[in-house]
C-alpha cells in the first residue's frame, strides 16, 4: 500500500514514536508499504516553527535528509495536485492539509493522519481511527 504521511505522523515517527499507535507503527514498519512524504511537510514545519509553534521545533532540513536516508520517498508537487484542491469540500481550511489531501487523491495514495478534521474527508484518508 502507498501511504502519504501527514506532518504530525512524520514528526512523531522521527522524534516521539511513543505517540504513534501500535497500528500506525505496524503500518510504517511493514516492508510491503511504501511511505511517501511531500514537500508540504518540511514547508509546514519551517513555517510553523518560525511562528513559534512548540510542536514544530525541529530542523526541517535535517528531518528531510533523515526521511530520505530511512527509505521514505518524496512525492513532488505537480500542478495536477494543486488544481485538485478545487474539488475538495471546504471542511478544512489549512492549506498544508488540503494540498496533502489533493496529492493523495490524485495519486490514489492513502493519507495517514491523526487530524480529526482531515478524517472527515473520508477516502483517501487512512486515519488512526481506522486501525
Amino acid at each position: 500500500m502507498n501511504f502519504l504521511l501527514d506532518t504530525h505522523i512524520i514528526l512523531w515517527a522521527a522524534g516521539e514514536p511513543e505517540k504513534l499507535t501500535t497500528g500506525i507503527q505496524t503500518l510504517i514498519t511493514d516492508a510491503d508499504n511504501q511511505l511517501f512524504f511531500s514537500p508540504v511537510n518540511p514547508w509546514e514545519i519551517s513555517i510553523k516553527k518560525n511562528l513559534g509553534r512548540r510542536d514544530f521545533q525541529v530542523n526541517a532540513r535535517q528531518l528531510w535528509r533523515q526521511l530520505l536516508l530511512n527509505g521514505y520517498q518524496e512525492l513532488p508537487i505537480a500542478s495536477e495536485h494543486t488544481l485538485a484542491i478545487d474539488s475538495l469540500p471546504s471542511i478544512h481550511k489549512d492549506p498544508f492539509d488540503r494540498l496533502l489531501l489533493a496529492q493523495a487523491s490524485v495519486e490514489k495514495f492513502h493519507l495517514l493522519t491523526v487530524d480529526k478534521i482531515v478524517m472527515q474527508y473520508g477516502d483517501p484518508v487512512f486515519s488512526v481511527d481506522t486501525i
